[in-house]
């Protein structure tokens, strides 16, 4: 089987962001990048892609998660979860 496509964007979401100040992707506050990344990086592991080419959106999502709504938000917490 090829490489997962969330894998390669993943990627090309780690360069975007790497080398950028801050807690979060592109601010010192979480944006829209934030809510699009989060879910992605539970799917990734959903489906066994290995994250640790990936610390940037890894502290980006780790800083998010410290929000009560993102962490409330997760697909895991929600009443129908499987």
């Amino acid at each position: 089987m090829g490489r997962c496509i969330n894998a390669e964007g993943l990627e090309a979401c780690e360069a975007l962001a790497a080398g950028r100040p801050g807690r979060f992707l592109f601010a010192d506050r979480p944006t829209v990048a934030e809510i699009c990344l989060v879910p992605q990086l539970g799917n990734a592991r959903r489906f066994g892609v290995d994250l640790t080419p990936f610390p940037r959106l890894l502290a980006a999502e780790a800083a998010a998660l410290e929000i009560p709504a993102f962490a409330q938000a997760v697909p895991d917490r929600q009443p129908d979860a499987e």
